[in-house]
């Protein structure tokens, strides 16, 4: 399914299958190469103690918005958004990655069914997910959007709960556990689901369990607050609004990916830039990721990794709109190189 997935789709901010090689009870697939990841970014100013830039930031997400709006416009679900599947190529451009969990769905009103039992990491886990719908919508992927996001904002997880492993021979038969401390983490910050405000989750199976656990109040802004490092971005008024519409606890009212990239932050200055990275201070690149190879695979170990030089900082104009913005990446697209590994 992944291969048959990656083969039908195109996209500026989806990583590209360049080959698919079949070996002896192995299949490898090739993508292009990209020279870092959100996770890698986000380590970086975490250890640095600064923030990441507001123009980098945006623009950073206004791509993987873009991405991820493109998979849904094309049935796909992801399943598994989180830093370390977010590439960026040193040209600064966001490439979704990892559609390992991906999925197709028919039409929007009606909720995909899987056998599945575990999709999404646990800490970018959906309340729906968690509280054990097995009927969901592209809406999981939004609400890693908003941990994405406010990661990105206070460089740590915004719910890094301990996940529950399946414990053989018991609970429930091929049943996956109620995650309570990651249930827990998420009302900590963004206070305790009501009825009021999602009036269908008294219908999902691990409904129940919400009454064993503490109450709490929303405390998003405060938790923002105390967590961004000094001289790091503070979401003003639109940006914490795009990420409370990113955390809507009920599927049904969460932010679509189409809406979310309408939304009036992209407006408002600094516009986000096709190139991320050109919002980064004079001077400052972030490292690249490690290549490694499969010393096992003669074949695969031959094949070399073309490597660009990290993209330094520099000052720059942005785009006026997320229309131009979209002009401009195709443009780059175009007339630039991009790093990719040689066949």
């Amino acid at each position: 399914m992944t291969h048959q997935i990656n083969r039908e789709i195109s996209h500026e901010h989806v990583t590209a299958l360049r080959e698919v090689m079949l070996e002896e009870k192995s299949i490898y697939l090739v993508f292009e190469y990209a020279e870092h990841d959100f996770l890698q970014i986000i380590h970086h100013h975490s250890s640095t103690r600064t923030g990441i830039p507001t123009l980098v930031l945006k623009s950073l997400l206004w791509q993987l918005t873009n991405g991820v709006s493109y998979l849904h416009d094309n049935w796909i679900i992801h399943r598994d958004l989180k830093p370390a599947n977010i590439l960026v190529t040193s040209s600064g451009q966001v490439k979704i990655g990892d559609l390992g969990l991906a999925r197709l769905y028919q039409e929007p009103l009606q909720p995909l069914y899987t056998s599945d039992k575990i999709v999404v990491t646990v800490w970018y886990r959906s309340p729906e997910l968690l509280l054990g719908a097995r009927h969901y919508t592209p809406s999981i992927d939004l609400w890693s959007l908003g941990c994405i996001f406010g990661e990105l904002l206070a460089l740590r997880p915004m719910f890094k709960g301990e996940e529950a492993k399946v414990e053989i021979g018991a609970g429930k038969k091929g049943g996956v556990p109620f995650q309570k401390d990651q249930m827990t983490r998420v009302i900590e910050v963004l206070g305790s689901i009501e009825r009021q405000q999602w009036p269908s989750v008294t219908h999902l199976p691990e409904y129940s369990q919400l009454a064993r656990l503490d109450r709490h109040s929303d405390t998003l802004e405060q938790w923002l607050s105390a967590r961004i490092v000094r001289g790091g971005p503070m979401p003003d008024q639109h940006a914490f609004n795009l990420l409370r519409n990113f955390l809507i606890y009920d599927p049904t009212k969460r932010i679509t990916a189409r809406q979310a990239l309408v939304h009036a932050w992209w407006g408002s200055q600094p516009v986000p830039c096709a190139n991320a990275f050109i919002g980064l201070p004079p001077g400052v690149s972030y490292p690249m990721r490690r290549v490694t190879h499969d010393e096992s695979d003669p074949k695969l170990s031959s094949q070399g990794v073309q490597k660009t030089a990290p993209f330094v900082g520099g000052n720059s104009t942005g785009v006026g709109s997320a229309a131009a913005l979209q002009q401009q990446q195709q443009q780059q697209q175009r007339a630039g190189k991009r790093s990719r590994l040689d066949g």
